[in-house]
């Protein structure tokens, strides 16, 4: 049984290998073919060209992953179909299940590779792609991060409002900070600008001016000079706030969506679901070869074309069906879990279903 196992396994892996080398190398030629009029238009060294795309090859096989794993599963379980294997292993008392083993195994390590590169790899090469893109291209991107209009829940009692945040979070302008006790508004410092003193570790306060209210009557104070203030962020904790989460991995994500939940922000939908479709995007390799195995144990007359084009619809209907509810997720008009596992659940029911059939 093992010499069976071991026979499934490589022949799984160098198929996968094959496949996901010319899904990926599609990508890039396509890519590539969009790209090349405005590479030769901006004079861009093909060193540099070179290296775009290899940022992005992570993200790519990434995405090509489930198609190249359905591809692989279809091709090997129906080659053995065609030519009397899988007949003879059935007549021998392999059930599904075992057939599955050598399958499920070498998916089990596709999937803590691209957990790898999911959640470390590919953010830190999506950074550079874009950087590429923005300053070559000339492609604009919008970040999900703000510099204007900013409301922060400062800590449990006080609100800070910044006007305008400065590119390097070391300061802002038009700075308000409100003090509350319970629902009461107990006073309200306004300043013209605000600045971080590192050697201090503190923030001071430029042409302050203070109200303090109570039930009897308001107080005010200006003040010309400077006024410290000891705050609890730091500026890596506006620049923690300001990033795009396609660009953290997945222990900065996590950070990323506690500081903007402390600090008071709501639309955290795209975070999150971003957040959990780091480990959902990995794991359908395990849930798809459920499908692509049980389809093709029954013998059949379809050549590899078959093979290819169910492969290829079922994958692009997997990254469809992930796209529109990461969309409709972002809405809020779904849970940011469900949108990012549902179709890895729709699909793993769909497998169990199609094993079931495969084993009468």
């Amino acid at each position: 049984m093992k010499l069976l196992e071991r026979y499934i396994a490589r022949q799984f892996v160098v198929t996968f290998l094959f496949s996901g080398l010319s899904f990926v190398a599609l990508f890039v030629l396509i890519s590539l073919v969009e790209n090349l009029d405005e590479f030769i238009d901006r004079n861009i060294a093909i060193r540099d060209i070179a290296m775009y795309y290899l940022n992005g090859l992570p993200e790519t096989f990434l995405i090509t992953t489930p198609i190249s794993v359905l591809l692989a599963s279809l091709f090997v379980t129906g080659r053995m179909s065609m030519q009397n294997e899988l007949p003879a292993v059935k007549s021998a008392g392999v059930s599904m299940t075992m057939l599955l083993k050598p399958f499920l195994t070498v998916c089990l390590v596709i999937t803590l590779l691209n957990i790898i590169n999911s959640c470390w790899i590919v953010p830190a090469t999506y950074e550079r792609k874009n950087e590429f893109e923005s300053t070559r291209l000339e492609k604009a991107f919008t970040s999900s991060g703000k510099s204007t209009d900013l409301h922060i829940r400062e800590s449990q009692n006080r609100m800070l409002s910044i006007g305008y945040l400065r590119p390097d979070h070391t300061g802002g302008y038009s700075v308000s900070l409100e003090s509350f006790n319970g629902p009461v508004l107990t006073s309200r410092i306004d300043a013209d600008s605000f600045r971080y003193i590192p050697s201090k570790k503190q923030w001071v306060f430029f042409q302050t001016r203070t109200r303090y209210f109570s039930a009897e009557e308001e107080q005010f104070t200006f003040n010309r000079e400077t006024a410290p203030f000891r705050l609890s962020f730091t500026p890596e904790t506006f620049r923690i706030i300001n990033a795009d989460p396609d660009e953290m991995n997945l222990f900065q994500l996590h950070r990323f969506i506690r500081q903007q939940t402390k600090a008071g922000f709501s639309s955290l939908e795209r975070a999150k679901i971003k957040f959990h479709a780091k480990i959902a995007l990995p794991c359908a390799s395990l849930i798809i070869v459920l499908i692509g195995v049980p389809l093709s144990t029954r013998k059949k007359r379809s050549g590899l074309a078959i093979e290819a084009g169910l492969s290829l619809f079922v994958g692009f209907l997997y990254l469809g069906m992930q796209k529109t509810l990461s969309t409709i997720g972002y809405r809020g008009i779904i849970d940011p879990f469900l949108a990012a596992w549902l179709p890895n659940i729709l699909f793993l029911c769909v497998g169990l279903q199609l094993c079931k059939w495969a084993n009468r």
